[in-house]
């Protein structure tokens, strides 16, 4: 029995085929740019404690390293201090996943989150709307919050502590690199025939092969 000719085939969409991750990453992320509505550089982050319970929550993604960088990865700033620094300080290996629902496009990352150094903390933390400076040192990030009139108190208190526009970085707010180890890229397709392409680091080189969907 022959398929209709007027069918719609599973396989009409080009599959993906790319040599760099790094760079189908910035290809898909400037996609994004324009169809996400809100923060494409939202991202899944999964953690583990050091019992082995999984959490996860949406950061963004504020850089991606350049090529000549010593240890490429995806960089976020948190404070340390929260339920996901507290993870990562336990277990360094963690879990990235962009979604963009508009694309019908996956991106998912594994590696290791490594302390940025305390200078491309301080410089981006200096880059952020004055309130969000006041409020990363009025916060006590995850722990048990009375009522929402202590968090307003305390940003108050941080105000009046500095009303200029020189807030000093709390020693507590910085940054992770997730360098990774494997990226796949994850293409909706007709039927769920999806299209997956993962990337796996072999020393300095990437391998990569095609997954079922």
């Amino acid at each position: 029995m022959s398929m209709d000719s007027d069918a719609k085939s599973p396989f009409q969409t080009a599959e993906l085929a790319f040599d760099d991750p790094f760079a189908a990453f910035s290809q898909w992320m400037e996609d994004a740019r324009g169809a996400e509505p809100n923060d494409p550089n939202a991202m899944t982050l999964a953690t583990v404690s050091s019992s082995g319970v999984p959490s996860a929550r949406i950061v963004l993604l504020r850089s991606v390293d350049a090529a000549e960088h010593p240890e490429r990865g995806f960089v976020f700033f948190t404070n340390t201090e929260s339920r996901k620094g507290m993870e990562i300080a336990a277990n360094p290996q963690v879990a990235l996943l962009f979604h963009w629902k508009s694309l019908g496009r996956q991106i998912r990352i594994e590696g290791k989150a490594i302390p940025v150094a305390a200078e491309e903390a301080e410089s981006y933390f200096h880059t952020r709307p004055r309130i969000s400076r006041l409020g990363a040192r009025a916060s006590d990030q995850s722990r048990p919050l009375p009522d929402r009139k202590t968090l307003q108190k305390r940003v108050e208190e941080e105000e009046a502590r500095y009303p200029g526009d020189d807030i000093p970085r709390p020693a507590y707010w910085s940054g992770y690199r997730v360098t990774p180890t494997v990226i796949e890229f994850w293409q909706q397709m007709p039927f769920r025939l999806h299209d997956r392409l993962v990337f796996r680091r072999q020393g300095k080189n990437w391998g990569q092969e095609k997954l079922y969907p």
